[in-house]
């Protein structure tokens, strides 16, 4: 976002709002669980550039306050995304899964056998319902529908879960991933 020179003196001479906000809303700023202070600090600064890109000097309000809140919101939503991404990426020890079979196939083996009947699947398919596939996949990886989408050259989150329907309907009917299921 290029700023103009008066945008930047503005951001540059409200540089201290940033780390007012880090003290005001982020409890432990060094918790913040996958940012530390210098992130936290970046983050602001892109809140604080784009306070000084869209303020309004004629608006109501002075460019401090509309600044705090710009830099705050900022440092929230990557927090909130961080938090979110987090705890879809937990780990779980392959141990603690239990055998939905009861048979001896090793977790390794099913998800091989499962990866295969995938290939296949999307091998006989086209269109929508083959981008359904790939975007289990992704989603399987941990992505959501909206990174998946723009994967896919920017989608969007709606026609990437109407492509993983369409793959998921086409799947059910599919008698080998059934009793894979099973």
């Amino acid at each position: 976002m290029p700023l103009s020179t008066e945008q930047q003196k503005l951001a540059e001479t409200n540089m201290g709002l940033v780390g007012q906000v880090i003290t005001d809303c982020v409890h432990d700023p060094n918790q913040a669980g996958m940012f530390n202070y210098d992130d936290l600090f970046q983050i602001g600064c892109v809140g604080l550039c784009k306070a000084a890109e869209t303020y309004d000097p004629d608006g109501r309000a002075r460019f401090s306050t509309y600044a705090y809140m710009l830099i705050r919101n900022e440092i929230y939503k990557k927090l909130e995304y961080a938090t979110l991404r987090r705890n879809r990426e937990q780990i779980v020890d392959p141990d603690d899964i239990p055998n939905r079979n009861g048979d001896d196939f090793d977790l390794c083996e099913r998800i091989a056998a499962l990866d295969e009947l995938l290939d296949a699947a999307a091998a006989s398919v086209t269109g929508v319902t083959a981008k359904g596939i790939a975007a289990i996949r992704l989603q399987a990886e941990g992505y959501s529908c909206k990174e998946i989408g723009q994967r896919f050259g920017g989608v969007s989150a709606n026609n990437v879960s109407a492509w993983i329907s369409r793959a998921r309907k086409h799947l059910r009917n599919d008698p080998a991933i059934a009793a894979m299921a099973k």
